[in-house]
């Protein structure tokens, strides 16, 4: 993930007047403020009032430009397998109805996100993504994958590299970085392939341990979800990424950006994105 989009001192929707309190922030999920900026205006309710994982701090809406150029472009941001997520990212994609349903992987990926979708309700394996996976074929919404590696992200990246002059250094460490994420996809088309052969579904990533269970309260996961988005989020502030993550993590969410401006032709979509990708993807789609 990079680092959010924010300047340092300017307003996080993840923060309110209760951070000088611990003990007050941590027992009232619901009490940080409304997203602020230029989405502040679009964004819309995600009826938090009933559920404090449904805050809308960790909801953006973008219109299209104009009724011609399609539809609107929910974004969901989620703390990767967290019970929150999966459970938000759900609950949208049944709120908004979407034509389509954008996931955060590969496009290579998404088969084995959708066999992931099709055994357990909710699924066992892959978080938020096959939850919001799940929740597209109940809906008979299409399922699609906007990170890269992909043809345009690879162009992109390039024309960066090209462009900034990066040295051989760096460069050598933005390819393997590159390099892995490849790898990685094509181990998810593999496994998918096996699960469609077999039957059986392989867990290709070790999920990330959390602090609560999908089996909690509602308000309990919400103050666990926001407990570390906001370290999350403290610390990315603190520490400035190096220059090969901070070319690649930039070109990712451009890419993203533009594959969800595409989307808009077929109709509304929701795109289930990882929370420090939100504000940067929402802020280069309203820009389309």
């Amino acid at each position: 993930m990079s680092a959010p989009s924010d300047a340092p001192d300017s307003p996080d929707p993840l923060e309110s007047p209760a951070e000088s309190s611990p003990e007050l922030a941590e027992s009232s999920p619901e009490s940080a403020g409304p997203p602020t900026g230029p989405l502040a205006a679009s964004s819309e309710s995600s009826n938090s009032d009933e559920d404090p994982r449904l805050h809308e701090a960790f909801v953006r809406t973008v219109p299209a430009p104009d009724e011609s150029r399609g539809g609107r472009v929910t974004l969901v941001g989620v703390v990767h397998d967290h019970p929150a997520s999966a459970y938000r990212a759900r609950t949208v994609v049944h709120q908004r109805d979407p034509e389509v349903v954008a996931l955060e992987v590969p496009p290579v990926a998404v088969p084995l996100y959708r066999a992931y979708a099709d055994s357990d309700s909710p699924p066992s394996f892959g978080g938020e993504m096959s939850a919001a996976a799940q929740a597209a074929r109940e809906s008979d919404a299409e399922v699609v994958g906007v990170d890269g590696p992909t043809t345009a992200f690879f162009a992109r990246l390039a024309r960066t590299c090209w462009d900034e002059r990066i040295s051989p250094d760096a460069l050598r460490r933005v390819l393997s970085g590159v390099a892995s994420v490849t790898r990685h996809a094509v181990v998810c088309r593999l496994a998918a392939a096996v699960a469609d052969r077999t039957g059986l579904r392989v867990e290709v990533d070790d999920p990330v341990a959390h602090d609560c269970e999908r089996t909690d309260p509602p308000a309990e996961q919400a103050r666990d979800e926001r407990a570390q988005a906001r370290r999350s989020r403290s610390l990315l502030r603190a520490v400035d990424p190096p220059e090969p993550v901070e070319l690649r993590e930039a070109t990712r969410e451009a890419c993203m950006a533009d594959a969800l401006a595409d989307l808009r032709s077929r109709g509304d979509a929701v795109a289930v994105v990882g929370l420090d990708h939100l504000d940067a993807v929402a802020d280069r789609l309203v820009e389309k």
